[in-house]
């Protein structure tokens, strides 16, 4: 009877763990994704209720309420053929409406999925657009100057994923980047690298890398580190790869929310000038490399993830 007993058990454990296993996988990021990186300082549960929150309460202004399929719809537009009930095809076509209209009843435009990261939440978004709308909530903040969350530090726009090793990296942000950056297009940008609980991916790698396929996309891009019109964002996190392309990084605190409510007075804006200014309190530090590309190192007041491996931000300057 023990015997018995302790094979129940163990066959109790293997199927929770299956499911555990199954379950995890399908809440957390992956590739082909789309949504929004939001870091916290040790309160996860509480920066996604404020995301939610701060996200609904924007996305109805650019968007308008959020709208749910409704199955009556669907029943009523099959009730008009009931005397088709009888008819096999009909009753098919009648329970396929069923399953996708409950489907997509189920699907929000955000869902809070696990981000393989400490003190980072992962917001995916469904039918909108996230660079715009996180744009959209840090002008208004920076306008307002009114402080709508406690918790949440950084909101950082995901527009596309991809695996984190190079020749996947490099491949896919060939194309990704070519609507700002390719002939005859142009900017003059920066870029900006983080990693989280990732070991393979080599700073210097990686922004080297990505700063020439820039310059090869057209000449004329420049690199400004004091306030260019793009800041290419790249998050790593374990082997998914987040990308981005914003505007007016610098301007609205480094989509810092808790650093642009403040006053102008103490954020100690950077001034536009010839080249980046050193030394100066709250802006950006430079430290070359030795192999002719200048790396820039944020520094942040709140202190941020400062237990994972690999993280640093980055500029590059080819």
């Amino acid at each position: 009877m023990a015997e018995t007993g302790e094979s129940r058990k163990r066959s109790k454990k293997r199927y929770a763990n299956y499911g555990n296993k199954k379950y995890r996988g399908s809440r957390e990021l992956e590739v082909g994704m789309q949504g929004i990186l939001i870091t916290c300082n040790m309160n996860e549960r509480k920066c996604t209720s404020e995301a939610f929150s701060l996200l609904n309460e924007y996305a109805d202004q650019l968007y308008g309420p959020e709208k749910f399929s409704d199955v009556e719809d669907s029943e009523s537009d099959v009730d008009n053929g009931a005397d088709d009930d009888d008819d096999a095809e009909a009753a098919l076509k009648k329970e396929v409406k069923q399953i996708r209209s409950s489907t997509q009843k189920r699907e929000r435009r955000f869902q809070a999925l696990d981000s393989g990261a400490n003190n980072v939440v992962f917001i995916r978004t469904q039918h909108l657009d996230p660079d715009k709308l996180v744009h959209h909530i840090l002008q208004d903040l920076h306008k307002t100057k009114k402080k709508k969350s406690r918790v949440i530090l950084r909101m950082l726009p995901v527009s596309g994923t991809c695996k984190a090793f190079m020749e996947d990296m490099e491949k896919y942000l060939q194309s990704f980047l070519e609507p700002w950056f390719k002939a005859p297009n142009q900017g003059t940008f920066q870029i900006v690298f983080k990693a989280r609980n990732s070991s393979h991916n080599k700073r210097d790698e990686v922004i080297n890398a990505l700063a020439g396929l820039v310059g090869k996309m057209n000449p004329r891009n420049k690199v400004d580190l004091t306030n260019p019109e793009y800041t290419i964002i790249i998050e790593v996190i374990k082997a998914v790869c987040c990308v981005s392309v914003v505007r007016d990084y610098m301007l609205l605190r480094k989509f810092n929310v808790q650093e642009v409510v403040k006053p102008d007075k103490e954020q100690n804006l950077p001034q536009r000038t010839e080249g980046p200014s050193k030394g100066s309190k709250g802006q950006e530090q430079e430290g070359g490399n030795g192999d002719g590309v200048t790396v820039q190192q944020e520094e942040e007041k709140t202190t941020e993830d400062h237990k994972d491996d690999g993280q640093d931000h980055s500029s590059v300057k080819p």
